[in-house]
């Protein structure tokens, strides 16, 4: 059962939804403002990017390109989305 973080993209606050299967129905609504306007974010708590052998990533890969800043880092994190 993950616990996936979300942020509200209105006001800020973040919240931890426990998903018990991927058929269940959760509301995905903020606690603070009401706002449905979640995404989701890569949590310190429940994931680690690490090498070597041996080491998982938890199924997350993270691919660096060139962008007009210089290079640029995206992260793709299992899971639900929304």
């Amino acid at each position: 059962m993950p616990i996936y973080e979300f942020q509200c993209t209105d006001c800020g606050e973040k919240k931890e939804i426990l998903f018990r299967n991927s058929d269940e129905k959760i509301e995905m609504k903020c606690d603070k403002c009401g706002s449905e306007n979640l995404q989701r974010v890569l949590s310190s708590t429940n994931f680690s990017m690490s090498g070597g052998s041996g080491a998982g990533t938890s199924g997350a890969t993270a691919s660096t390109h060139k962008c007009s800043g210089g290079s640029c880092t995206t992260y793709d994190i299992p899971g639900p989305t929304r």
